[in-house]
């Protein structure tokens, strides 16, 4: 029996409902069996595995910096009804939403443990978790170089999945590199479900390339936390997989705490790429930086959902997002969603997107010079692959964007050689 999962890489603030981008429901081919710990590696340089509950004590331990981002009293909530019981006074209580019901209530009584949440949502976590068999726990010591690698191979019939969470302890550096990789012809899913406490000073780098096969289903689950002075630097690369869902939650709870995600993706033939980013600015004098680059081609389609949420208190912060997307076939669909949900007065927030097809007089020149359509389309499509192979970070994942390259173009390899 196949496995639905529901409200995934759901926007904070839902939009109207007939743009059909509220979130995804998720549908998991039957007959997919857990692939256990052999499809996982995991090496470690200077980082040493943690205790089980590593990751809940160091959000712990966060609560008393973070005490002050708690609330004594938001408009609309539980205290605000009751003092205005009366008829003619409940009319001065703002309705609230569905969002901004849960942002009251967490603003409240806010903590580190309650407030922290991945991207794609509780039920696809869940799920991942789940298919994970288990959590490695990894511990970045304070003021240490560290890297870590997780490499995760599908398989046919297979659900291929690490479950990992890290912690950067305080003024550490920190590389993680996520490879999701499926190279044998099938149907399967492969995923990662990261969950990363960046403690006070910490500098983190996250790198994730996905370069499965068109028959896998690929999900990319991470959440954030990042307090006072930490910095924080995620690079998503999605290449391959029939269907590949990306969801990216950030806490920046510290005071002049950096999150910057930059996104690069490729979408060919009768590809599926979904994204969803929630950046959360709670501290002061915080910045994030939401930038994504891709192509689409064939009749491929991609979902971008961009949340920056200034949160009441996160004075001084500012936040951006941007998108650059070529559509390279007239036969593609995207869709963006920038959004900024601002309840702070002394803050910036800045969004933009340019979108456009090949113009048609660069198609009549290149035609002119013996490049057909077809093959106009190819030239853009192996730019995205030779720059994320000249960007990979291991020999592994350059094999990968190899193999996805040397299936579209019969010298490719050849090529980048």
């Amino acid at each position: 029996m196949a496995q639905t999962l529901t409200h995934v890489n759901a926007m904070p603030a839902p939009t109207w409902g007939w743009l059909k981008m509220n979130e995804t429901t998720l549908e998991i081919p039957e007959g997919l069996q857990p692939a256990g710990a052999a499809a996982v590696e995991v090496e470690l340089e200077d980082a040493h595995p943690g205790d089980a509950d590593a990751f809940t004590a160091a959000l712990a331990r966060l609560e008393a910096a973070t005490r002050h981002l708690r609330r004594a009293s938001a408009p609309g909530d539980a205290a605000d009804r009751e003092r205005l019981a009366d008829a003619d006074e409940a009319l001065d209580v703002p309705a609230l939403s569905g969002y901004q019901t849960w942002a009251v209530a967490t603003e409240e009584a806010y903590t580190p443990e309650q407030a922290f949440e991945t991207g794609m949502g509780e039920d696809a976590y869940r799920y991942l978790r789940e298919m994970a068999g288990a959590t490695r726990v990894i511990e970045a010591p304070a003021g240490a170089q560290a890297r870590v690698t997780v490499s995760v191979t599908g398989a046919d019939a297979a659900v291929a999945v690490a479950s990992t969470d890290v912690v950067a302890h305080a003024g550490s550096e920190l590389t993680v590199v996520i490879a999701l990789d499926a190279p044998a012809e099938g149907t399967g899913l492969v995923g990662s479900a990261l969950r990363l406490v960046a403690e006070a000073g910490a500098r983190v780098d996250v790198v994730c390339v996905q370069t499965a096969g068109d028959g896998y289903i690929a999900l990319d689950d991470s959440g954030f936390f990042v307090a006072d002075d930490a910095r924080v630097n995620v690079r998503h690369v999605v290449l391959g997989a029939g269907r590949s869902l990306t969801g990216l939650a950030s806490e920046l709870a510290g005071d002049r705490a950096r999150m910057d995600v930059d996104t690069s993706y490729l979408g060919a033939r009768e590809q599926q790429r979904d994204f969803n980013y929630e950046l959360r600015h709670r501290g002061r004098d915080t910045h994030s930086d939401l930038s994504a680059n891709g192509v689409l081609a064939g009749a491929s389609e991609k979902i971008l959902r961009g949340t920056i949420d200034l949160v009441h208190g996160c004075k001084g912060s500012t936040g951006s997002e941007n998108e650059t997307v070529l559509l390279a076939d007239e036969r593609v669909k995207n869709k963006t969603v920038p959004i900024i949900l601002c309840d702070e007065d002394d803050v910036a927030g800045n969004h933009g997107a340019t979108i456009g097809h090949v113009r048609p007089d660069q198609l009549f020149y290149l035609m002119c010079r013996g490049i057909s359509a077809e093959a106009a389309e190819g030239l853009f499509i192996r730019a995205k692959l030779e720059d994320a192979w000249l960007a990979a970070p291991n020999e592994r994942i350059r094999a990968g964007i190899e193999r996805l390259g040397g299936a579209l173009f019969d010298d490719f390899e050849e090529e980048i050689a």
